[in-house]
């Protein structure tokens, strides 16, 4: 029988993504809306209330009205908005982080899928903390290097537009006022006791991103080293399928240049580390439209249902 999967949002780039992965499926059934009521909440209560999955792909009100509507037990809901990320009863869609986070999502009814900066954040410093390496009173700092994509259709359009401006063509950091939406989720998640310094910014390539995060050796717990952290988070994340851990010998941390774009296409993730016994960078690389939005959403599902967990998803 197959799962009966309703896409909230379906005209979003998050939204035209998921679909795109539904096409060679032969297990999920697309319950399609009326495109001029897409926007009636009583055809989209019609729609969620038919599902078995409900996927939310809308800004963060939209995404609450959605679950407003939901009348019956059944329905699993997995928003892709900012809107449920830090509440209480949502599981958060990082399975890698620990059997705890597997479990919630596995069993879970409402699930709220990461954003693209906190992914790349909460991967590199949650497991520091869990393992007491990372003082959760450490003044944390990270910049984040996205492809123009994760803005959204507006943005695509911008950046793809014959007229754009001159300064489109360089790299621009933006949420200039340390007020980024992901930054809740990055301190809840985590566990810091205060929101990290946060730099975005968005360069003219269409996906990809790198997360880092710096860090001082005589600020952490024990004796750190490029090399302790580099086998700490490959023993971390081992058996893990979406997420890779880089040795001394890859070739990115040989040519001493990690591309933004550099896995793009790709729903894994792969952690990086380099410095020296003093200055500590740790970073992620991936594709913010896939463990970074729609491939991270399907891999949810995928928990869900008990499938394989990389099932239509392209490691």
């Amino acid at each position: 029988m197959k799962t009966k999967v309703f896409i909230d949002g379906s005209e979003g780039t998050t939204g035209l993504r998921i679909d795109e992965r539904f096409q060679t499926r032969d297990d999920v059934e697309i319950l399609k809306i009326d495109p001029e009521k897409r926007k009636d909440p009583q055809e989209r209560a019609k729609m969620i209330n038919a599902s078995d999955i409900t996927f939310l792909c809308l800004p963060d009100a939209a995404a609450r009205e959605s679950v407003s509507l939901v009348e019956n037990d059944k329905v699993c809901i997995i928003d892709t908005s900012t809107a449920h990320r830090t509440e209480a009863g949502w599981a958060y869609g990082f399975p890698e982080l620990s059997r705890e986070h597997r479990e919630k999502i596995m069993h879970g009814k409402r699930i709220a899928v990461p954003g693209c900066h906190a992914t790349g954040f909460i991967s590199l410093v949650y497991p520091l903390v869990a393992g007491n390496i990372l003082p959760k009173e450490y003044p944390v700092s990270s910049f984040s290097l996205t492809g123009y994509s994760g803005g959204g259709k507006k943005t695509i359009a911008n950046y793809q537009a014959a007229d754009r401006p001159e300064t489109f063509s360089s790299a621009r950091e933006y949420a200039l006022s340390q007020q980024h939406k992901h930054l809740k989720e990055m301190q809840k998640i985590t566990g810091l006791k205060r929101a990290p310094l946060f730099s975005p910014i968005i360069d003219d390539y269409y996906s990809g991103m790198v997360v880092s995060v710096p860090l001082y050796t005589d600020m952490l717990q024990g004796r750190q080293t490029p090399e302790t952290l580099q086998q700490y988070f490959a023993k971390y994340y081992a058996d893990q399928k979406f997420i890779q851990v880089a040795g001394t010998e890859d070739e990115v941390i040989q040519s001493g240049f990690l591309p933004g774009n550099g896995l793009s296409g790709w729903d894994g993730l792969k952690i990086y580390v380099t410095g020296n016994e003093e200055r500590i960078v740790v970073s992620s690389q991936f594709d913010n439209l896939g463990k970074g939005a729609s491939g991270a959403a399907i891999e949810c599902m995928n928990l869900v249902l008990g499938c394989q967990e990389d099932k239509g998803l392209n490691l």
